[in-house]
């Protein structure tokens, strides 16, 4: 799922323009996102033919932080350069928080002091010191 430098051309637009002194040109960080999207795989497991990945995922992320990758991928989808198709998806409830009155717990409260002692009724037991034996 790589696109060619003819297909690059038709979108480049959507993508930003590079300055200064960039080591990977946006033709092949996109190429490594969408391989890693292919595969998918981890940062880490990028192959080396597609640069240092610490750099193309920073780049990816300032990249989906400011819309470009949103753009990008409505981009290659309405020139039919890539389709993509969400077939089926996960939650992890690791990755998942629910707040815990979502989750039908018990509330923790303390027990509330009554106001008159004769209400609280009788105690139910009664501490009394013993001697074992006699010194």
């Amino acid at each position: 799922m790589e696109i060619t430098e003819e297909q690059y051309a038709r979108i480049k637009d959507s993508l930003p323009v590079q300055r200064g002194n960039v080591s990977l040109s946006n033709l092949q960080v996109l190429n490594a996102i969408l391989y890693v999207a292919e595969q998918g795989c981890k940062w880490r497991g990028l192959p080396k033919r597609f640069g240092p990945w610490h750099t193309i995922y920073m780049r990816m992320n300032r990249w989906s932080k400011n819309g470009v990758l949103d753009r990008v991928f409505e981009q290659l989808q309405a020139e039919q350069l890539v389709r993509i198709r969400i077939e089926a998806f996960s939650l992890d409830s690791t990755s998942v928080k629910v707040h815990p009155d979502g989750t039908g717990a018990l509330k923790k409260t303390a027990p509330k002091p009554s106001a008159d002692p004769a209400e609280a009724g009788t105690p139910r037991f009664i501490w009394l010191p013993r001697m074992l034996g006699r010194p």
